[in-house]
């Protein structure tokens, strides 16, 4: 793990999500070492509770704070945004992490597809509601947790969420997809703000990720398992882009391994970034 001044992110409030496990957890734990108050958002209260004592224990300085939420719905990632809104008049980081793959394709309350609600909407929702208090902050930072999954996949708006054509690869690479293509269009709407907004792909890590699919595909991601990065190595580079001087004022960028890196053709398509933000806009309500 990079190492930048122990106290370089002093006081520094850093809301996270997906932060109970893997490189979420890690970190949040490094990011609190060097200084920061985090904000968690968690779905499993055990597990929440677990991680607040863990971050108490090695960083009393702060008041490190669990929020609970299912984030594939849009009350919760509404909800949750706004407790978080309501608590604090300014966030220095947001870091959009949390994502899952699914073998079947579910449908949620809202009618959205389950991977297309969490790994996409839970961003774009969560982002767009802090967004004053992001602006509140003198170099404020937006980190989205994207993927190289995303190569050789393209978007089609006439089935965004994959009602025609579903796998479970398929809908997760997407939804890597339009972090990037999210994060493209936030960096283009944020500029001249202050604040900036990056995604990553971590590498493929050995973590709970792909656990809770269900059936061949959870045997097939725990067997490549064995070949996969730490989640300590995996977080590396959410660390960088949320703390690293290095990254004060740059905005729009896909990073791996600390390094700027060239995601797909299909990433950089404005039009399709413009299109994108406007379809979630019009689903969730939020970011018109």
């Amino acid at each position: 793990m990079a190492e930048y001044a122990p106290g370089a992110m002093r006081d520094k409030v850093v809301v996270i999500t997906g932060a109970t496990s893997g490189i979420g957890a890690v970190a949040a734990d490094h990011l609190a070492q060097k200084g920061a108050r985090i904000l968690f958002v968690a779905r499993d209260r055990e597990r929440g509770e677990k991680l607040r004592r863990h971050l108490r224990a090695v960083a009393a300085h702060a008041d490190h704070t669990p929020y609970y939420a299912e984030l594939t719905r849009l009350s919760d990632m509404q909800r949750v945004a706004q407790e978080i809104a309501a608590a604090e008049a300014h966030v220095d980081v947001l870091i959009n992490n949390a994502g899952a793959m699914f073998t079947r394709r579910q449908v949620t309350e809202d009618g959205l597809e389950r991977t297309f609600a969490l790994n996409h909407m839970s961003y774009f929702v969560i982002t767009n509601l802090l967004l004053e208090r992001l602006k509140a902050t003198h170099g404020a930072r937006i980190v989205s947790t994207a993927s190289t999954a995303h190569r050789g996949e393209t978007l089609d708006f006439s089935d965004l969420q994959s009602e025609r054509r579903f796998s479970a690869f398929g809908a997760y690479s997407r939804s890597k997809l339009m972090n990037i293509l999210f994060t493209r269009e936030l960096a283009r709407r944020l500029a001249g703000t202050g604040v900036t907004a990056n995604c990553l792909h971590p590498g493929f890590v050995a973590s709970r990720f792909g656990d809770e699919s269900g059936g061949l595909m959870s045997l097939a991601v725990r067997a490549a398992k064995l070949f996969a990065i730490t989640p300590e190595q995996g977080a590396e580079s959410i660390v960088y882009l949320a703390s690293s001087p290095e990254m004060e004022g740059k905005s729009g960028g896909y990073y791996y391994k600390c390094q700027p890196d060239t995601p797909s053709r299909a990433a950089q398509n404005d039009m399709d970034a413009r299109r994108l933000w406007d379809a979630s806009a019009k689903l969730s309500g939020v970011g018109f």
